[in-house]
This record gives structure tokens, sequence and C-alpha cells, in this order.
């Protein structure tokens, strides 16, 4: 049986150990949710790039570790991927072979107090700016977001409101470079312990200094998840079924009905029959319904998917179109050079359409909705908008029904938390088969969540706060402070560089004289 050491000296070895070590953080995710793992989590993965006898080897550690972390992060598109799952994973696993040697730069070998306090926040920088890169659309968005292991840890959430999940992901990566010092670099525990200290100081200032979502009123929502329905005439059943749901509603005080992503296949506008049938389901409720159309347009080309209300007399006129689109899910990136990937998945065989601008929508009562469709959730700065924008309920219109039996459906809901913790508004995400939840402006639930075995609807007593959090207010600060970090350093390196080079090399020293018979001579012999 090969011990650890084995698997170390072979590069193949070291990297498979290096994936695994990436691949750690996800069971701090949902569904595992073990959110106080993230603490140490990254801690054999920094073991390992520190001992790398290259800097080159730490790269491969980081790449290796990145690819780790990137498939099970995302290990449910395999089903419908296949092999671009691993593709994916490799190319977005090497944003963090810069972190890789930055580890082995700063903490290998014996380090010195400076080395290891520049590496309580140059190491939580890089990963910050790694998690910036791949936040971007087409990379795949801000999916599996270190920080957002934490939604259901209230302080984390109360933190959340003044620097959002990437002040969360900047502290928890600094807790794990702390531990890792203090397990494997015994000479330097005293900055160790110092950073332990600072994290403590820090978050216990944003925690005093954090606003805290005062609740100044109540609106009831309800949400209608229809659950699985597949085979023929799918769009025409699930229809049904949602109408059939809502109607269950009259009576019960509701103030809006939301309805989830995909939930009408069919234009409105070259359906009218659908559309009397939703206003007279609004008529029933007394309340507007949020729906999701997922349709060819009848007034412009190509299909969009579009939250669109609906009131007792018809269409509202409301009407808000996706602008973030799932790579290979909902469109493929340059398409002519990997449109390949339809012939080994279920990637998009049409590119949808995007959207223009976020659109703020009036449901009645003075009651302000801001909606955004299934993967905008994952991004802090559109809830961010849309509260500063004046939204009173953010609402995410989701389906997951491709991954129902994965970790995809939690991971998504659990995201409706730190968006409302972030921008002091309640969340609401609904959707067709599961997990819909609601969380209020603090981020704690609100409500049971409703499972992916569930067919049914849920009025949920939402609290309404106001306000403006630091995180609404002054944006991605964690992010721009973390690139001024690595600047500094990047600098301070660079002048330590050039003064070495420019360092006058010692003087030989001048040899002894010598005897004849090449023995040294010494005066007086």
């Amino acid at each position: 049986m090969k011990t650890l050491g084995h698997w170390l000296a072979s590069p193949w070895g070291r990297s498979a150990v290096a994936a695994v070590a990436g691949a750690l953080p996800v069971l701090a995710f949902p569904a595992p949710s073990l959110w106080w793992f993230s603490y140490v989590a990254l801690v054999p993965w920094i073991a390992l790039a520190r001992t790398a006898p290259t800097g080159r080897r730490a790269a491969f550690d980081g790449w290796w570790g990145g690819f780790g972390f990137m498939l099970a992060m995302h290990h449910w598109l395999l089903p419908n991927l296949h092999v671009f799952t691993f593709v994916l994973a490799a190319l977005l696993g090497l944003l963090w072979a810069p972190w890789g040697w930055l580890v082995r730069r700063l903490l290998g070998g014996v380090p010195s107090r400076g080395r290891v306090t520049a590496a309580l926040v140059v190491l939580p920088s890089a990963w910050s700016a790694v998690e910036l890169v791949r936040s971007w659309e087409a990379l795949g968005g801000p999916w599996g977001v270190l920080g957002a292991s934490q939604w259901q840890v209230t302080a984390a959430l109360r933190l959340a409101s003044v620097g959002g999940v990437w002040l969360l992901s900047f502290l928890v990566v600094l807790l794990n470079v702390a531990v890792a010092v203090l397990l494997v670099v015994r000479q330097a525990r005293v900055p160790a312990v110092a950073g332990l200290v600072a994290v403590g100081v820090v978050t216990s200032v944003a925690w005093v200094g954090a606003s805290v979502a005062q609740v100044d009123g109540r609106t009831r929502i309800a949400v209608v998840q229809p659950g699985v329905v597949s085979g023929p005439d799918s769009a025409d059943r699930r229809f049904d079924r949602e109408e059939r749901l809502t109607r269950r509603l009259a009576g019960q005080g509701v103030d809006l009905v939301v309805w989830g992503e995909s939930s009408v296949g069919f234009d409105l506008g070259a359906r009218p029959d659908l559309a009397r049938r939703l206003a007279a389901l609004s008529r029933t409720t007394g309340a507007k319904i949020l729906v999701n159309v997922d349709a060819r347009r009848s007034d412009r080309p190509g299909i969009h998917k579009s939250s669109v209300l609906v009131g007792p007399d018809g269409l509202t006129g409301d009407r808000y179109d996706k602008m973030r689109l799932v790579p290979f899910g909902e469109y493929i990136p340059a398409r002519s050079l990997l449109g390949w990937a339809t012939s080994v998945g279920e990637a998009a065989s049409e590119d949808r359409r995007r959207g223009t601008g976020q659109v703020v929508m009036g449901a009645g009562g003075g009651l302000r909705i801001g909606p955004m469709v299934c993967f905008e959730s994952a991004f802090p700065d559109m809830s961010r908008n849309l509260a500063d924008d004046g939204a009173d309920v953010l609402v995410a219109q989701s389906s997951t029904s491709t991954f129902q039996q994965s970790w995809a459906p939690e991971q998504h809901a659990s995201l409706a938390a730190l968006r409302a913790a972030e921008t002091g508004r309640p969340m609401v995400h609904a959707t067709l088969t599961g997990v819909s939840a609601v969380h209020g402006p603090d981020g704690g639930r609100v409500g049971p969540w409703l499972g992916t075995d569930a067919s049914t609807t849920r009025v949920y007593d939402v609290p309404l706060a106001h306000g403006t959090t630091p995180y609404v207010r002054f944006g991605d600060w964690p992010l721009h402070a973390a690139l001024l970090f690595l600047a500094a350093w990047g600098a301070t390196e660079g002048v330590r560089a050039v003064r070495l080079r420019r360092r006058p090399a010692p003087e030989p020293h001048a040899p002894h004289a010598r005897t004849a018979h090449g023995s040294p001579a010494h005066p007086g012999h």
C-alpha cells in the first residue's frame, strides 16, 4: 500500500493529492453544509503547496487544487456536460496556479515573521482576485464563492451587510492561512496568533458597525411550486398544474404570487388565452402574479427568459428580460469554436437573447419588487443594484429540475440568504421543482424551504425593511482592497529585487601570501 510520501514523490501522484485537497472546501456548502469546516478546509492544500520543491511545482499544486475544487463544486453538471465538465474545471482551475506559487513564496521553507505576516494579507487577497476573475459570467459566474458557505451563520450574515460575500471569503481564507501556519510553520506562531486576533478585532468592529435591518412592515407572498412535469405537452400540463395550485390561494390575503423560471412555455403575446387565464387567477387571488416566460418572442427575434407581471386586467406591461445567461446551458460562448459541446452533452442548441437592463416593478399596494432569473441570483451586484433602485423585495425565479437529485437546488437556494443580508431586503427564491426558499432582510430563514419532492403552494409572511446597508452603499470594497494589497506587495517585492540587483558584490578577500612551498607565510619565520 502506497503511503502519502510515495504519492507526493510522483508528479501525477502529487497532482492527485492536490486535487483531493482542493475539493475539500465543497463539504462546507449544501448539501453537506459543514459551514465550520470551511475554516480549516484549505489547510491541507496550503500545507502541500508550501512544500513544493520548486515554484513551478507549487503553481501546478495550485492548478490541480483549483481543478479539484471546480470539479467538486460543479460535479452535478457531469450528466449533462459529460467530458466538457472536466475541461471547464481544468480551465478554471488554472486561475489558482498563481495562488499556489504565492503559498510557496511566502510560507515555503522556514519563513520569516515578515513573510508570514505578508501571507496573512496577500494569500486572502490573491484568493479574492481569483474569485473576482472567475465571477465573470462567461466563466461560470460566482457560483461556489468560498464566503457563500457561511449562508446560515448569523454572525457572518451580519458581516455580509458590510462587505458582501467577498468580505466573508477574505476572512475565511485568512483563518485558513493562520491555522496552517500554527500547524505546520511552528517557528512563526506569533504572527499567526496575531492574525487570528486581527480577524477577531476586525469582525468585532464590523459587527458593531453593521446596520441591523429594522423591520418596518410585512407583506404576504405566495410561492407556487408545481414540481416535476415531464413528457409530451409538458408546458401545457405544467401551466394547468400551476393554475390549479394558484386557485388554492383564494381568500388567503396574499399580496403577490410568484411562479418559477420557465413556468410559462409560450409567448403571452401570441397566446392571449393564457394571458386571460392568468388575469382570472389574479382576480381570484386578489394579487398580481409574477410568471416567467421561456419562449420565442412574437415582437422581437429570438428566445428570451422574461419575468412578466400579470394583474386582474391582464399584462401590466412590466417585463424583465434575463441579462446574464448560463454558459453552455443557455448559450455557448464562441459558438463557432466551442459548438462541439452540443455533441457531447446537453448544451444549448440555440443561444437565448439577453435583456438590456434591470427593472423594478410595482406589485400593488406600494410594494416594489426586483426580479432576477435563476443564475442571476449568484451575482451580488445585481441584487445590490435592485435594492439601490428602490426594490422592497428581491425575487429570483429559478429552475434546477435538470439537477433534481444533486446538491445544486440547495446550493442555489442558500444564495438567497446572502443576497438578503447584503442588501437588507428580503428575498424570495421561487422554483419549479424545488428548492424554494424565502429569507428575511437579515438573511434569516422565513418559513420552511420547499424541497424537491414538493408540488404545492406556500404563503410566506415576509418582513420588510428599508435603509441602506454598507455593502449597498460602498459596493465591492473588499475586492478593491484585495487588489490594492496585491499591488502594494508586488511593488514592495519589485523594489526589493531592484535593490538586490544594484547592491555591489562583496570584494573578494586578498589571499594570504604563500611561500614557494605553498604554505602560508608567517612573519618572523
